[in-house]
């Protein structure tokens, strides 16, 4: 009980962020299914509970002090194959075109908030690695292996969004996905837009986390 208590207390601001953007997001979403009686966007609910996943993976890892090196090195692999379900739901903007017209900025604000809560666990689970690697492992490249992960996840919601793999798919059906990713490495003028979208969305995250991480950790003014 008093673990809970102290770890409610020290991610009291990361919470707070994640309730107030998950409250948004559902009530839009709610707002969205009670005027056009229509539930085309529930699938986001599903996608944003994937993108809470290594959010609560890292927290998971940071609360255990005696965790050996197998096991770390065991739910980082976890982590980083469930981590692009966060930025994942930015790609959600696609389904716009099958919107009803007469509430398309409704449509867009429902996305975009799920994406912005998407994009926030993303964000929020990158930098309790940083906190857990740099504590237990400080002379690793941190910053290197962080943007790494980085344009990795951005190949990583490639390979969800138009290829339409999934994280669990990796343990079901490892050779199709092994495959395709080879073929996309050893051929890379064959996978044009594959390494396009890598770049482009990697780097669009990329820059989402400067920002993101600036913004975090700024002081307040005082008065």
């Amino acid at each position: 009980m008093q673990t809970i208590k102290t770890l409610i207390l020290s991610k009291f601001k990361s919470f707070s962020l994640v309730t107030m953007a998950l409250s948004f997001s559902i009530i839009a979403l709610m707002i969205r299914v009670k005027l056009n009686k229509s539930f085309f966007y529930l699938f986001l609910v599903w996608n944003v509970f994937l993108a809470i996943i290594p959010y609560i993976i890292t927290i998971y890892l940071n609360t255990k002090q005696n965790l050996n090196k197998f096991k770390l090195v065991l739910w980082c692999i976890i982590w980083i194959l469930f981590l692009p379900n966060a930025p994942y739901i930015v790609t959600d903007l696609m389904h716009l075109r099958l919107g009803n017209s007469s509430l398309l900025w409704l449509d867009i604000i429902v996305i975009l908030s799920f994406a912005f809560t998407g994009l926030l666990l993303f964000y929020l689970s990158i930098l309790d690695m940083q906190k857990l690697l740099t504590k237990r492992y400080p002379k690793l490249p941190i910053k290197t292996i962080t943007y790494s992960i980085i344009l990795l996840s951005g190949f990583g919601v490639y390979l969800g969004r138009f290829l339409r793999y999934n994280s669990w798919e990796i343990i079901s059906q490892p050779q199709y996905l092994i495959s395709d990713i080879i073929g996309i490495i050893l051929s890379p003028f064959q996978h044009f837009n594959a390494w396009l979208f890598t770049l482009g969305f990697g780097g669009f995250l990329l820059v989402g986390f400067w920002i993101f991480k600036v913004i975090y950790y700024l002081k307040p003014i005082e008065n």
